[in-house]
């Protein structure tokens, strides 16, 4: 079997350039189905630069990605999250003015209309239903309801994993997912990623290196643009090239 079988998401030689900055330099990055992958390395490292390119927000300056062994560098965001990419923000993105369920209905709808599924009309009982099954995987089915503004900050970062969850996605991509929360919500963000990861692949930008070596299978690490290392939580600590760049010792 090829590597083109045998790794859901993979890129070659990706590369991006923002007038005489290199924000990402030819990287060739792997990840396989199943798998929680975390994404770390100093502020301008070229994380959030890597993944954008990868859920299509920005357009690479050269170099390919395939996405279950199809070329997709080329697709618009809204076209790769039709094939199963999705990608939650650094910055909490909920309509404030609006119930839990109508931001998840909102995601839900549009899945429909950019072809997500063959239908392109719900039933208000099946989107209730529907933004209730996402609502309940975070934990907030009881605030169905519930205006967002309402919601302390760590709810409203659960909302928006909600909408994202809503899309059925193969590959979940999440951007800096526990900045601002407590330690008791992060305690119970990371067990939600793993319930969530034994059906959607996870790709994980984190700084909070506890949350990080408690749930990445892998971790990958970024300096300069470039991949440093990549190796399991034990590797990645022992490996002096990435203490020197990232870990601070």
């Amino acid at each position: 079997m090829s590597l083109l079988q045998t790794h859901l998401l993979q890129t070659r030689g990706l590369s991006r350039h923002f007038g005489g900055v290199q924000a990402v330099r030819e990287v060739d990055f792997e990840l396989p189905a199943g798998e929680i992958r975390a994404v770390i390395g100093p502020n301008g490292a070229g994380k959030t630069t890597l993944v954008s390119m990868i859920s299509g927000r920005i357009r690479p300056s050269a170099g390919r990605i395939r996405f279950k062994g199809v070329d997709i560098t080329g697709l618009r965001n809204w076209q790769r999250a039709r094939r199963g990419i999705v990608y939650t923000f650094q910055i909490t993105s909920v309509f404030q003015n609006l119930s839990c369920h109508d931001n998840v209905a909102l995601a839900l709808q549009r899945k429909r209309m950019t072809g997500l599924s063959g239908r392109v009309h719900l039933d208000a009982d099946a989107l209730r239903g529907e933004a209730e099954m996402a609502l309940d995987r975070v934990g907030l089915a009881a605030r169905l309801d519930e205006r967002a503004a309402n919601l302390p900050y760590g709810h409203q970062r659960l909302l928006e994993l909600a909408m994202g969850l809503a899309l059925a996605p193969e590959l979940l991509i999440m951007d800096e997912p526990t900045q601002g929360l407590s330690e008791s919500e992060i305690l119970a963000f990371c067990d939600l990623i793993r319930r969530i990861a034994r059906e959607t692949t996870v790709l994980l930008i984190e700084h909070n290196m506890a949350v990080v070596m408690a749930l990445a299978g892998r971790i990958t690490v970024m300096n300069e643009g470039a991949i440093l290392a990549e190796g399991t939580p034990a590797e990645i600590a022992a490996n002096i090239d990435v203490q020197h760049a990232y870990l601070g010792t």
